[in-house]
Parts: structure tokens; C-alpha cells; sequence
């Protein structure tokens, strides 16, 4: 029997998760958030995207506009999600609205608005101003937040696709290999400190792997620590989050088995490879492994 020695981190998330009680409905479907992580999980161009770990925006599409009358629909749909999707996508694309001209935009009750806008505040998803509108009390008008950029569509994976094909145009092969050289030792850097952050100096290697897949988990590999009855140790990963690249040259797989041998010592071996058309990526710890700086 093999026993899983890694668990999800959740440490802070139960505040935020109270803070966003009123736009929950947003996000049943979502991706990883990105952090501090080495990388996040790829968006495809033309995919629904969900980026905010704590309030994604299931069912916001790519593309330059919205089909003509989706907001509307969504908003007949007569539901909370679907009526604050609405409102975002439109003040998104038209720019600071009062409640009156959601409520025209999108056929919904004002008291329907105001409600899913005080939610969407509370969330530090919009914000509102007062703007003076001729003679009488000035109005308010709701624009997104900055926050809220993070649900909209990106496409970061498409974009760092190019930029390695760039890369590879500029200084072909050996060129890429430098970059993705250089991008492990900066992350091996960051992971160094993680550890030393997390663990005693004289900590064992099981602490050692659990530590990097608590680290690899997080920058949204789905990663854990596996331990055989043997006492054979492995790191498993279930998803690629650089997946496009990763298909396209073998630089950022050699760089991460690089990786790990520095951080845990020369006795890591890859078992299973997803960019060779497995299900996950799975690297053998050799218990007897020593790092280098263990080896002096």
C-alpha cells in the first residue's frame, strides 16, 4: 500500500473564502491560482478561463466582444451568477455605469442590480464614485476593480508558447536550454529558501520531498509525496501547468529532473513523463541520494 504523505495547503484561504460568500456562485469551475508559484496551470487561447482562485467568473468567454444579447440572456437567466457575470462583462466593456444603465443594459431590476453590485463590492470586485450629473445629488456610477482583471480571459500559456519559439528563432536549440537554465536556477533559489523556511537543517529526506511537493502543489502540478511500504519515496505529478511548452521542446523537463536532483540529491529518477503521453509525472527519490552539498 502506498501512503500519500502530502496534503493541500489551505493555510489563510478560510477569510477569503468568507469574504467572497456572496460570489461563490461565480466559480464551480476554476483553475489554479497562481501565487508565488514557479508557473500556473495554461489557458489555451479561446478557452473559458477561470483565474482567481477565491472568485473566478465561470462562463466568461475569450474574445474581442460579446456576442450581441449574451449579457441580456444571462441576466433573464434570473440568477445571482448569472446577473453578476452580466454586469462585469458589461462594465467592462462599456466603462463606468449607474445602476439605472446596468439595469436598461441588461433588462434587470434596479433593486436586482444594486443588489448584485453590493455584492460584487464586497468582494472588491467593483468599487463605485459619486459623478456629478447636472443639477441635484450627484449619482453613482460602479466600475471593475483591478481585482477583478483576474477573471477575464488571458492567455499567458499562448503567450509564453511564443515567446519560446521566439527564443528558439533568435538562438535556436542551445539558446532555449540557457533560458530554461537560468529560469531553474532562480526557481531553485526560491524552493531553497521555501525549505529552509519549512524545515530544520538536519531535516530527512521524506520531510525534504513533501516539502517540494507542498511547493510544486501550490504552483499547480497537483503534486504530492508518496512513500512504498519499502520506503521508497516518489513525488508525483498529475498535471503538466506548462503543458503547452512542454510539448513543444524538452528543455523545461530536463531543467525540472535537473532541478530536483540539486534539491534532492542524484539518486532521482523519472518513471513516468506526461509530455511523453502519460498521466502524470512520477520521479523516484533513491533514499540513499545525497545533494550535492551533502556529498562534500
Amino acid at each position: 500500500m502506498t501512503a500519500s504523505l502530502s496534503r493541500r495547503d489551505g493555510k489563510g484561504r478560510a477569510g477569503t473564502e468568507r469574504a467572497h460568500v456572496g460570489v461563490r456562485e461565480l466559480v464551480r469551475e476554476r483553475g489554479r491560482s497562481e501565487g508565488d508559484a514557479a508557473s500556473g496551470p495554461e489557458q489555451a487561447s479561446g478557452a473559458t478561463v477561470t483565474a482567481m482562485p477565491e472568485a473566478g467568473l465561470a462562463g466568461l468567454e475569450t474574445g474581442s466582444s460579446t456576442p450581441p444579447g449574451v449579457a441580456r440572456r444571462d441576466a433573464d437567466a434570473g440568477t445571482p451568477s448569472s446577473l453578476r457575470r452580466a454586469i462585469l462583462i458589461h462594465l467592462r466593456q462599456a466603462g463606468p455605469s449607474s445602476p439605472d444603465a446596468l439595469a436598461s443594459a441588461l433588462g434587470a431590476s434596479r433593486t436586482g442590480i444594486l443588489q448584485q453590485l453590493h455584492a460584487l463590492e464586497a468582494a472588491a470586485l467593483v468599487s463605485h464614485a459619486a459623478e456629478k450629473h447636472g443639477v441635484g445629488r450627484p449619482r453613482h456610477v460602479y466600475d471593475v476593480t483591478a481585482d477583478a482583471q483576474g477573471l477575464f480571459p488571458t492567455d499567458y500559456g499562448g503567450f509564453a508558447s511564443g515567446l519560446v519559439k521566439a527564443i528558439e528563432a533568435v538562438g535556436g536549440d542551445d539558446l532555449v536550454e540557457q533560458v530554461f537554465a537560468a529560469r531553474r536556477r532562480q526557481i531553485g533559489d526560491r524552493i531553497r529558501r521555501r525549505m529552509a523556511e519549512r524545515l530544520p537543517d538536519d531535516a530527512s529526506l521524506t520531510d525534504r520531498v513533501q516539502a517540494l511537493a507542498v511547493v510544486q502543489d501550490e504552483a499547480g502540478y497537483l503534486a504530492e509525496a508518496l512513500v512504498d511500504p519499502d520506503g521508497t519515496l516518489r513525488l508525483r505529478e498529475h498535471n503538466c501547468a506548462i503543458d503547452k511548452i512542454a510539448r513543444r521542446t524538452t528543455a523545461p523537463c530536463d531543467a525540472e529532473l535537473a532541478l530536483f536532483r540539486e534539491l534532492l540529491g542524484d539518486g532521482v529518477v523519472r518513471e513516468t513523463h506526461i509530455a511523453s503521453g502519460d498521466r502524470c509525472c512520477t520521479y523516484r527519490v533513491d533514499a540513499e541520494a545525497r545533494t550535492p552539498d551533502q556529498a562534500d
